[in-house]
């Protein structure tokens, strides 16, 4: 149901954030991109567990803020083919089950 997923990305710092260091505004930005959304093929993304790799940065020309390469583990949310999950239905007719709550996310 839950698991941790290793993933890499490129994030982009602007200088507003410039006065944090470079793990609090990577991690914030991270949080703020990823946490509460479905990922293709990764699941939902639940929040940050930790940062295990952090890169370079790069200032390209014409753009203020800087790049980094980031590796990190994420917490997801992926059920698993045939996995039971117990929930509350939440609305039914007669062509079926609209809609199901089962805790995480309605």
């Amino acid at each position: 149901m839950f698991v941790l997923t290793e993933m890499k990305d490129v994030i982009r710092v602007n200088p507003a954030h410039f006065h944090l260091s470079l793990l609090e505004s990577i991690t914030s930005l991270l949080n703020r991109k990823l946490a509460n959304k479905v990922v293709l093929n990764i699941g939902l993304c639940i929040a940050l567990f930790d940062i295990t790799h952090i890169g370079h940065s790069y200032i390209f020309p014409g753009d203020g803020s800087s790049h980094t390469e980031v590796k990190f583990r994420y917490i997801v949310f992926r059920p698993i083919v045939e996995e039971i999950l117990i929930g509350k239905i939440r609305s039914c007719s007669r062509e079926g089950v609209h809609g199901v709550d089962i805790g995480i996310f309605r």
